[in-house]
């Protein structure tokens, strides 16, 4: 296959720069030819990935986090081009995507003969088809345009508390990998401020109230490691919804242990529900995270439903 493959090396706060010479070796020992670029702003990644697909690439290799992953996924679906597929090389803070997958940031080598290998697998993607942007962080403009396209994500859309590690983790200068969203999430837990929100998914059930955090997911596992969604299925057409109601300190701290270990399940605070659309209704415009990626909506409704069988992966 005609292999294009992007580099980021912000992620992962840098560690995706340090990983560029051991994944170029690896890539030259296993792929008999491939084209490469490096992103030099946010976002460039999906622009990478749109004009190598136009030029006739068939493999799209991701080298970084799940936002790195995440964006380029949103561009190969985006084309309407059933023969490329997407690769990814793990070089990210939590990787969690590429862990649903069965990658793994610890073996490069293997990664890399994965896509020598050229075994894919179809699964499907969630959509955020509500109006959005990109939320203003020092690196985006505050003025930035509002979009109408839909925005395809690999692994989950978060509320909450979510937004409020990430902007924590960002604000961190010390730490990397999944040390930086436990130790910031803990943290969080006696800051945090919750909200109030409707989540409904248009076949009758719904939950409201003040939540400490809700999830969308179509990968199991986010934050580093955690398994919010322990039943989800990259094939079943369907997405998962975990809505987590707001307790005191000790509560919220009581549920992270639980969610940590996948042993949230049951209780009395969290609902799940499996469904292939969902509506989430907040009072006002809020900021949620797209894989990594935080966007503002245009209004306080903000729906997200499943594409299946959407995207062809390479897997182990």
């Amino acid at each position: 296959m005609r292999t294009f493959v992007v580099f980021n090396p912000a992620s992962g706060h840098g560690r995706g720069a340090r990983r560029i010479p051991l994944y170029r070796g690896l890539l030259d020992r296993h792929l008999d030819a491939y084209e490469w670029a490096s992103t030099t702003a946010p976002g460039e990644e999906a622009e990478l990935a749109g004009k190598a697909i136009a030029a006739g690439a068939e493999l799209i290799v991701a080298v970084g986090g799940d936002g790195t992953c995440s964006q380029v996924a949103d561009r190969v679906v985006a084309s309407g081009r059933t023969d490329v597929s997407l690769g990814l090389l793990a070089a990210g803070t939590g990787n969690d995507f590429a862990r649903s997958l069965g990658l793994s940031y610890g073996d490069p080598e293997e990664a890399v003969a994965a896509l020598a290998a050229g075994r894919t697998r179809r699964i499907d993607v969630g959509r955020v088809v509500s109006g959005w942007r990109p939320a203003p962080y020092p690196e985006v403009a505050s003025g930035t345009a509002w979009r109408d396209t839909p925005r395809h994500f690999l692994n989950l859309v978060g509320f909450g508390f979510d937004i409020a590690v990430i902007d924590a983790s960002l604000r961190a200068r010390f730490l990397r990998g999944a040390v930086l969203y436990k130790v910031t999430a803990l943290q969080q837990l006696f800051l945090y401020r919750s909200s109030r929100l409707r989540l409904s998914d248009g076949g009758g059930w719904r939950t409201e109230g003040r939540h400490l955090i809700l999830t969308i997911s179509n990968g199991r596992i986010f934050g580093g490691g955690f398994p919010i969604a322990p039943d989800a299925d990259l094939e079943d057409g369907r997405l998962d919804a975990c809505a987590i109601a707001d307790s005191s300190p000790l509560g919220r701290a009581r549920l992270f242990s639980l969610a940590e270990k996948g042993r949230h399940v049951g209780a009395k605070e969290v609902s799940l529900r499996q469904h292939r659309a969902f509506a989430v209704q907040f009072g006002e415009r809020v900021r949620y995270e797209v894989d990594g990626d935080v966007h503002q909506s245009r209004t306080g409704k903000v729906r997200v439903d499943v594409v299946p069988s959407a995207l062809s992966v390479i897997v182990p």
